[in-house]
Formats: structure tokens, C-alpha cells, sequence
């Protein structure tokens, strides 16, 4: 085989452009991480390693953009946060770029420009979502953080019992029982 089939076969495009996403605080520590590419990042262990040297490499660079271990690597820092949208070294900055700033716009919006650690942590669950409905196994599904929004601010009143997280069956429930003491 020659060695142009042997590069344009490793070049291929192909849907899968995150390698992973993280949030990690202003220490390092992860908030929120998916990793996609388990070839890249196998175990837990592997993944906080990955997270400590790109967080080293990156929370007092004015940069957004780094290589670090064969992958492209785009950042953004928020008061206490740091936000990393990972992809192959080969992968399109701007496309990573981005899933970027729909993670970071659509997490700002749904917590109502208040993007900090306690705030995330409070609404894990609808980062956690929002996350979701961008990307899927590496694939991107969304780049629209207004779309992003909206699909995960459904009120809970219209999602099927059996569809609702623990997390929104108690607040429906406490939101009916105030009201029933209120009447």
C-alpha cells in the first residue's frame, strides 16, 4: 500500500469530533467530564491524569487552543471554571471551537449567567443534559446553544412520569405539595 492510501485512510472525516468534554475547577478537579473515545482515554485513572496535565498546560496560558497528547485540546475559563472540548490532532479547531461555546453558552443560560462551581453543582443534572444533547459518542449533534436550552428547559409537567429523573418527580412534588398547603 502506498503511503498516500496509508495518510488519506487516517484522514478520512468522520462524525466522530469529540474526543471528550470536561469542566474542571479553578484546582484541577473535575466537575463534569464524558469521554468518548475509549481507545484514547480506557480507564478513570488515565482520564484524571489527562485532566491534571491539561489543566497545568492550560489554567495560566491566554491561549484557547493547545496540543497536548496527540489531541487538539480548546478551552475557556469563567470566574472558578475551566471548560475543554477535546478532539484528534487532526480534527478542525473551529468545528471543536465551536462545541465550545455552545457547552459554555448553553450552560450560561440555563444558569442564568451565573457560571460558577456552586451554581453548576447545584444543576448538575441540566449541565449533565445539556452536555448530552450536544454530543453523543463523540458525534455533534447540536452547535445552537438556544436550541441546546430549550430542548433541556422542558418543564417537568409536560414529560411523562416514567420519563422523569428522581431529581424532577421530587420537585414536582414538592412544588404540588406548596400549592396544596397554599389553597
Amino acid at each position: 500500500m502506498s503511503v498516500w492510501k496509508k495518510i488519506s485512510r487516517r484522514m478520512e472525516p468522520t462524525l466522530y469530533t469529540v474526543k471528550g468534554m470536561a469542566i474542571l475547577d479553578n484546582d484541577g478537579n473535575r466537575i463534569l467530564a464524558k469521554y468518548y473515545d475509549k481507545n484514547v482515554f480506557p480507564t478513570a485513572k488515565e482520564q484524571k491524569a489527562f485532566e491534571k496535565n491539561l489543566f497545568n498546560k492550560t489554567h495560566r496560558a491566554n491561549a484557547e487552543i493547545i496540543m497536548l497528547d496527540g489531541l487538539t485540546c480548546v478551552y475557556r475559563s469563567n470566574v472558578d471554571l475551566f471548560f475543554y472540548v477535546m478532539g484528534s490532532s487532526q480534527e478542525n479547531e473551529l468545528i471543536l471551537l465551536s462545541v465550545l461555546n455552545c457547552l459554555y453558552d448553553a450552560v450560561s443560560q440555563i444558569l442564568r449567567k451565573n457560571v460558577e462551581k456552586r451554581v453548576v453543582l447545584e444543576n448538575l443534572d441540566i449541565v449533565m443534559l445539556a452536555m448530552d444533547e450536544i454530543c453523543d459518542g463523540g458525534i455533534i449533534l447540536e452547535a445552537d446553544s438556544s436550541a441546546v436550552v430549550q430542548r433541556v428547559a422542558l418543564r417537568t409537567d409536560d414529560i411523562p412520569l416514567g420519563e422523569q429523573t428522581v431529581a424532577q418527580v421530587l420537585q414536582s412534588a414538592k412544588e404540588q405539595l406548596k400549592w396544596s398547603l397554599l389553597k
